[in-house]
């Protein structure tokens, strides 16, 4: 589903005079329809980095990122033109980060249903049950489900980011560190839905700062080695 061909990413920063900062260099790996692949290597090593250039939250400096999008035919995301990258945002691409995009004045119910419905054309009452259903195995309570996420603590958003993101079942989605603020318990349950987003034919790639559980989750891991 997804092939990472010589993939770079190289920033400018202003407060270096513009000066190149590189990040990765020649990344190149597969991803197949339903697999389940992590990204290691030391911290710096641009894992991250590679995520969003995925994602295109950032555009690659060189190479390919060839995606075989069930409505597109194969589309090359380092490339595409950005209201198509938008496009497979909406309706094919999820990305979990280590922080909840806080939509204002928006419950946690409601934050979770609203791709159910725009995603995947579900009506809203289903969509609600979907959302409560998640937002109850990651253990978050009944008393604030109207509640704004923006009051939660990190490790409620993050829960409550985890069932906005999984809820639509993309058809690829990507993991930033989805667990890093969460206890063993909803590590579990996590690993629960993403078990399950998988069997219901789903392509994962995903960086966890526990080796033990990338292990575990993962059919292969991708070592990014960073840059000399």
């Amino acid at each position: 589903m997804l092939s990472v061909r010589n993939l770079s990413k190289t920033f400018h920063l202003h407060m270096l005079g513009g000066g190149p900062l590189p990040a990765v260099g020649d990344v190149s790996f597969d991803v197949g329809r339903g697999e389940f692949v992590g990204l290691a290597g030391p911290s710096g090593a641009g894992k991250s980095t590679v995520l969003k250039c995925v994602h295109r939250t950032y555009l690659a400096s060189a190479g390919q990122i060839l995606y075989d999008s069930p409505s597109m035919g194969q589309v090359d995301l380092a490339s595409l033109e950005e209201g198509r990258v938008i496009d497979l945002r909406r309706t094919e691409i999820g990305f979990v980060s280590q922080f909840l995009r806080v939509i204002p004045r928006v419950g946690a119910l409601d934050l979770v249903a609203e791709p159910i419905v725009h995603r995947l054309g579900t009506d809203l009452e289903t969509a609600r049950a979907r959302a409560a259903e998640l937002l109850d195995r990651l253990h978050i309570p009944r008393r604030l489900f109207e509640a704004y996420p923006a009051t939660f603590s990190g490790g409620e958003q993050q829960r409550v980011n985890i069932a906005r993101a999984v809820g639509w079942r993309p058809a690829l989605l990507l993991l930033d560190e989805p667990t890093a603020s969460l206890d063993a318990g909803s590590v579990e349950v996590v690993v629960e839905l993403l078990q399950e987003l998988r069997n219901g034919g789903a392509t994962l790639l995903g960086i966890f700062h526990d080796p033990v559980l990338l292990e575990r989750i993962t059919d292969r891991t991708v070592r990014i080695g960073g840059l000399a």
